[in-house]
């Protein structure tokens, strides 16, 4: 045979186990993105090129006139494989723009699409017409038979490759990734040389004619395995991290051709040993590489464990520093980004115990989910769900996600640790803060109550005298009505501002007669508006706090919700019994108070009416926080409407 044959053989063999390769890794790898599927079929239209090829040769070595039909089909699918690649191949690139943002209109995505496929409707009638009138098979330059068209057509789709690639080596910001694309720009323009010599040379001897094609049948090689070294090097298309399906494909691999040789090697010695003989001796033969392949692996295995144990350690370092601000929604937020780009995963959700039973909508890359429990102390505080973007996690990323979620906990305890002291420093500052404003409120009421005491006495004596003229008695009820306002609000300020009196430490108070006291007293000012003032109080309930505490509690209460309501409106008011507490509503059918603003209504001076001081609530807030109960707001309570504030006031130990 001649040098050239053997070149061919080796080209199409290796193209066709490359090829072949890349299919079995699509197919493990199982990501449902477009990229993938139109990479597949690039890959199986080379596959049948170089299986069509290599068959044909092998054919017309071990033939002496090759079979017709052999040669028919043998031409077949070498035709339809590279009358199929031009398409496939700018399709691949399109929608590799489309991943990388590079093409991200919808239309001219379509457009490139079209374009792609159109001319197959000119080439495939041509080829069903080649497959039916051919005779001879140029099995050595096969695109000379498929017509100028095609060729100019195979040109252009190298052409439009090369120009992606350019696109791809601009956008790339990794050198490994910029070089991988600047070395396919410089194949795909070699490619479009070598179409050309092969159009140039179709009247050339078969030597130079054979070497042209082998040099253009060699450049899928070098691309496809560089690709195979950028994937498993640095992770190129995501499927890197997926190290048992490649092992698993190189390992399949090698057996089928260790197999392939045992065949052959039989062949060889049949004239001396029985082929059964042979393929016995060459089957038990690897055992002799037992352990040299069990030291090669277990090296192997500690070196990618212990990287992938060194990078969950790194991990750990930013992940402490988010939890040491405190916050545990940020760090939740931080942990699943930083897992899913440190892995290169689809999709990560940390969950912890108060959510558990929210539903995962993962995984929305077709991958498939692993579930990590997150344990303290043989106690399972949360769940820390993945998706790969392929069918299944490698083992050495499977044990580094398990290593990450035993440190985890640890992290979760700093962060509440911290979340808890800075929210105690925060209530310190703000009590230091409420405290100084009531000493300043004091100091203003006092200083300021008694002169607005005696202007108001003056004026009611000079109202009543009946030396002041009628045009002046308007005047001095109206001066009057704002000072006795002023008067008001001054007194809350001075409620605000002076100490909770929580009883003698023995008697506490009834807070039912004292809910009843205060709606007696507020029931004219309600009659007055028009507004029905309802109560319930059916039980007797003893609670810790002092008689003055319960009255404030309701009293601002309920004069808030006079004022939320309108004339025909209706105010509620009850006191129960609940566990080993008192709970007060008030309750009103007024317009309500909205969501944003729930919040912000218990802060002190925060109001949103106009004659309003922005106490009420917050010395509700303040008189239940210091009698150890707690205020619950809802609104709306019934058809868009109403607001329910509730205070529960812990009851005295001889009542519960």
């Amino acid at each position: 045979m001649s040098p050239h044959v053997y070149l061919r053989l080796f080209v199409f063999t290796a193209g066709l186990l490359l090829s072949f390769f890349w299919l079995t890794v699509i197919l493990g790898h199982r990501r449902q993105r477009a990229f993938e599927r139109i990479l597949f079929f690039v890959c199986l239209a080379l596959f049948f090129f170089y299986g069509g090829s290599l068959l044909a040769l092998n054919a017309e070595l071990h033939y002496p006139e090759t079979p017709r039909r052999l040669e028919l089909f043998s031409w077949s699918v070498i035709c339809l494989g590279l009358t199929a690649l031009p398409a496939l191949f700018i399709h691949l690139h399109v929608e590799y723009a489309s991943i990388r943002r590079i093409l991200t209109n919808r239309t001219r995505k379509l457009v490139w699409t079209a374009a792609c496929y159109l001319p197959l409707a000119y080439f495939l009638p041509r080829l069903v017409f080649l497959l039916r009138t051919s005779r001879d098979f140029d099995f050595l330059t096969p695109i000379n038979s498929l017509g100028n068209a095609f060729k100019i057509w195979l040109a252009l789709a190298f052409l439009v490759g090369a120009f992606w690639q350019r696109q791809f080596a601009q956008d790339a910001t990794d050198s490994e990734e910029k070089s991988f694309h600047r070395q396919l720009v410089w194949q795909m323009t070699l490619a479009v040389v070598w179409v050309y010599i092969i159009h140039s040379q179709r009247s050339a001897a078969e030597n130079p004619r054979a070497m042209t094609s082998i040099l253009l049948a060699g450049i899928p090689l070098l691309s496809l395995g560089t690709l195979v070294r950028k994937v498993q090097k640095f992770n190129f298309l995501q499927i890197g991290r997926q190290s048992n399906l490649i092992y698993a494909v190189v390992f399949a691999f090698v057996a089928l051709l260790y197999l392939s040789l045992i065949r052959r090697a039989s062949l060889w010695l049949e004239p001396s040993i029985p082929p059964e003989a042979t393929s016995a001796v060459l089957l038990f033969l690897p055992i002799v590489f037992f352990e040299p392949l069990q030291r090669f692996f277990k090296t192997t295995l500690k070196n990618t464990a212990h990287s992938e144990m060194d990078l969950t350690q790194r991990m750990m370092g930013p992940i402490q520093e988010i939890a040491r601000l405190g916050n545990l929604t940020k760090l939740v937020n931080f942990v699943e980004q930083w897992v899913k780009s440190q892995f290169q995963l689809a999709k990560v959700e940390l969950i912890l115990n108060e959510s558990l039973d929210r539903a995962t909508t993962m995984p929305e890359s077709g991958g498939a989910l692993d579930i990590f429990p997150i344990q303290q102390r043989n106690k399972t505080v949360g769940e820390l769900r993945v998706a790969s973007h392929g069918a299944m996690l490698s083992g050495e990323t499977f044990a580094a996600l398990e290593f990450l979620c035993e440190q985890l906990p640890a992290t979760f305890d700093l962060c509440e640790l911290i979340e808890e002291k800075l929210r105690l420093e925060r209530e310190l500052a703000e009590r230091e803060r409420l405290a100084a404003l009531g000493q300043m409120a004091a100091s203003i009421s006092h200083n300021l109550k008694n002169p607005l005491g005696s202007i108001k006495t003056i004026l009611q004596v000079q109202l009543e005298s009946p030396e002041m003229p009628d045009s002046l008695k308007s005047e001095t009820r109206m001066v009057l009505g704002e000072i006795s306002r002023l008067s008001n609000k001054l007194g809350q300020l001075l409620q605000f501002s002076r100490p909770t009196v929580l009883g003698d430490g023995s008697a506490g108070c009834e807070a039912t007669e004292v809910v009843k006291e205060v709606c007696e007293l507020m029931r004219p000012e309600a009659e007055k508006k028009g507004i029905a003032l309802e109560i319930s109080a059916p039980a007797l309930l003893r609670v810790q706090a002092s008689s003055e505490a319960v009255s404030d509690i309701v009293s601002n209460l309920i004069v808030n919700a006079i004022e939320a309501v309108a004339g025909g409106g209706c105010v509620r008011v009850s006191a129960n019994r609940e566990a080993a507490s008192a709970l007060l509503c008030v309750e009103d059918d007024g317009k309500g108070i909205p969501s944003e603003l729930q919040q912000k209504v218990m802060q002190p001076f925060f109001t949103t009416k106009t004659q309003g001081t922005g106490l009420g609530l917050a010395i509700v807030a303040r008189r239940a926080g210091d009698a150890g109960g707690k205020i619950e707001m809802e609104s709306p309570v019934a058809n868009g409407r109403g607001a329910r504030i509730s205070v529960c006031l812990p009851l005295r130990e001889e009542t519960r």
